[in-house]
Order: structure tokens, then C-alpha cells, then sequence
């Protein structure tokens, strides 16, 4: 089951502080080990590490930005550039930590979420060379040790980044998906009706409108011919009303089988599992047709006003159960489907529930007279 895009995006976010929060902790040691030994003044390192963490804080709000599509934060982007540069200029040149040229690389990191590849590759470059003169100089390490660390941290960062980064639009752009294909399934099956009631009205509605319009005008010239005429569109009304009345009753007489399958398809398109049950061979069409009725409502009601991820629908002697997860808070009543339903089943002389229960599931109940 995929995870809810809030989820994964909280937990990817989360793993990204961590991680920033673990260097933090890495590269504050050196500072306090320099200024136990007295190597180098308090002042100097609350200054240095100031410095660090204000720089790591901006990436962290810059990261954010670039989760959520924001404009391109181009003021913190080189506000923490600036901080990086200032906390590796304070360390002492006899004591630097090479690791310290990893406060640079994490703001390449960030920065590379919002330039093309071609430009941060330059950027990291130019970065990289700058970092490896600098401690070259400083300490006491060859320049092509400190060259290939700098160099691969300025690969591997970024990209990790830019993973994260990936995996949160793929899940959200994936739930979007789903998103729309329930809804998609949903308004299609409200077109057909709709074309359906079109086809049966349209013509004969057409038709009514003429001859209404062609009686008013002979009321006053042939009374006997306009009589006629309304006559005639009595007739095409009753009909109408009978075609409209047989549409509907085929639109309710539903097949429970093809129901239980479509319902499995949209909810599943939907993300949440779909588990069916069903035992229901030994019914009247009338009962199946009821129970197909409540599976299509209760489908509905999934789709349109939950986040389930499980769905189970169980049918055994009549009586149809459907528990999904996706109850989020207290009920806000039942909607008009859900009311519509009821009534059919208290007609028919079934009976029917719809609510959350202690679980923490919300079942819908409907048995059909036997």
C-alpha cells in the first residue's frame, strides 16, 4: 500500500534533519575540544559555531522550500552561503578539520535543488577547488587527500538531495493519480445516466414543445385541432414518463457480481486493498439486486468522503458488511446516498446502518428480507 504523500513527506523531512542535525553534532566536537584546550577563545568559538549552525538552519528552510515548489529563495541561499564561508574562515588555520569544508558542500546540496545540472556541476567545481586550497594551506593534509573527500562529498550529497527530493513528487504525483481516477470513475458513471436520461427525454421532449406551441396557436383558430394536439401531448408525456420510469428501475436492477467487480477496480485505483467475500448465490434477483445497489452506494461513499487504505466487503445470508479504514475524527452524518439507501432498504423490508465503530473502522450494514 502506498504511503499518504503527508506521510512519506513528513518522514522524508525528517530524515533530512536528522541527517543535517548529525553534522551539526560533528562539526561542533572540534569546536569544543579547541576551546577546552584553550587553543582558541570562547568568544572565537561561539562565533565559529554561530556561524555553522545558522548556515545549516538556512539550508534546512531552503530544503523545504524546494519540497514544496516555491520560487527560488535566492536571498537564503546566499545568506547561507555566506554563514559556510564565515564558520570555515573562523577556525583556526593550525587546527582546521577537513570535515569542516562539509558545511560548503551542504549548501551545494541546497543549492543544486534549484540549478540544472550542468550549472551545479560548475558551482561544485569551482567550490570544491576553493575548499581544497583552503585547507590545503591551513593544515598539515596533502592536497589530493583533501581533493578526492571534498570531491566525492560534493557528488553524493547533492545527489542524495535531489533523491529525496524525487521520491516525494513520485509519491504525491502517484496519490494525485489515484486521486483523480476515483474521481474520474465516479463522473463518468454519473455521465452515463446522464446520456442515458438524454437520449430517452431529448426527442420526445422536442417533440412535447412543438406541439404545445402549435396547440396554443390554433386554440383561438380550430379549437377542435388544438384538442387534438394537446391530446397527442398527453400521450407523448405518459410515455416518457414510462420510458423515463423503466430507465430508472434498469438503473437500480443492477447485476450484484458486475457491481462487486467494479467496485473492486475503482477502489483499488483508488489505493485502498479491496477484500470481497461474497456468498450470495442462493438469493432472489430482487435481493441481489439491493445488495448490488448498497455495494455501489457504500463504494461511493469510500471514494467520496474517506482516505481508506483497506476496504473488505463480506456478504453472507443476506446481509452485506463493508469496513474500510478511513475514518478520520467524528462522523458528520450521513449524506443523501447514504439516506437514499436507507430508505430503499427499510421499503424493501431490510434494514440498514452506516457508522464508525469502536475500531476505529466505519461499517456499512445492509440486509435484504430473505
Amino acid at each position: 500500500m502506498a504511503t499518504r504523500p503527508e506521510t512519506a513527506k513528513k518522514i522524508l523531512i525528517y530524515w533530512m534533519d536528522g541527517s543535517v542535525v548529525l553534522m551539526a553534532v560533528l562539526l561542533t566536537l572540534p569546536i569544543i575540544a579547541l576551546a577546552n584546550e584553550r587553543r582558541i577563545s570562547v568568544p572565537h568559538a561561539v562565533a565559529a559555531e554561530s556561524c555553522l549552525l545558522v548556515s545549516l538552519a538556512f539550508g534546512l528552510l531552503v530544503m523545504r522550500n524546494a519540497f514544496d515548489d516555491r520560487p527560488r529563495p535566492a536571498v537564503k541561499l546566499a545568506a547561507g552561503g555566506l554563514f559556510a564561508a564565515g564558520a570555515l574562515a573562523l577556525m583556526p588555520p593550525s587546527t582546521a578539520d577537513g570535515s569542516w569544508g562539509m558545511a560548503g558542500i551542504i549548501w551545494l546540496s541546497v543549492l543544486a535543488l534549484y540549478l540544472p545540472l550542468r550549472a551545479t556541476a560548475c558551482v561544485g567545481a569551482v567550490l570544491v577547488a576553493l575548499i581544497t586550497v583552503y585547507l590545503s594551506a591551513v593544515t598539515d593534509q596533502p592536497w589530493p587527500v583533501v581533493l578526492i573527500t571534498m570531491t566525492l562529498s560534493a557528488v553524493l550529497l547533492p545527489a542524495t538531495m535531489k533523491l529525496w527530493r524525487w521520491l516525494w513528487w513520485t509519491i504525491r504525483d502517484a496519490y494525485d493519480g489515484r486521486e483523480a481516477k476515483a474521481t474520474l470513475a465516479v463522473a463518468n458513471e454519473r455521465l452515463r445516466f446522464a446520456r442515458d436520461l438524454h437520449d430517452l427525454l431529448g426527442h420526445s421532449l422536442s417533440v412535447i414543445t412543438l406541439k404545445s406551441e402549435l396547440a396554443a396557436k390554433l386554440a383561438t383558430l380550430d379549437e377542435g385541432k388544438a384538442a387534438a394536439e394537446m391530446a397527442e401531448v398527453r400521450r407523448l408525456a405518459a410515455e416518457s414518463l414510462a420510458e423515463v420510469q423503466v430507465a430508472v428501475d434498469g438503473y437500480r436492477l443492477l447485476d450484484l457480481d458486475a457491481e462487486l467487480a467494479g467496485v473492486r477496480v475503482a477502489l483499488e485505483a483508488a489505493g485502498a486493498q479491496c477484500v470481497i467475500e461474497a456468498r450470495a448465490d442462493d438469493l432472489s434477483p430482487a435481493a441481489r439486486a439491493l445488495l448490488a445497489w448498497a455495494v455501489r452506494e457504500g463504494a461511493t461513499n469510500v471514494l467520496k468522503h474517506s482516505k481508506a487504505t483497506r476496504c473488505a466487503i463480506v456478504i453472507d445470508g443476506g446481509v452485506l458488511e463493508m469496513r474500510n479504514d478511513g475514518v478520520h475524527g467524528p462522523a458528520s452524518g450521513a449524506g443523501s446516498g447514504l439516506r437514499g439507501l436507507a430508505e430503499r432498504m427499510t421499503t424493501a423490508g431490510g434494514t440498514f446502518t452506516a457508522a464508525p465503530t469502536p475500531a476505529g473502522e466505519f461499517l456499512l450494514r445492509a440486509a435484504v428480507p430473505a
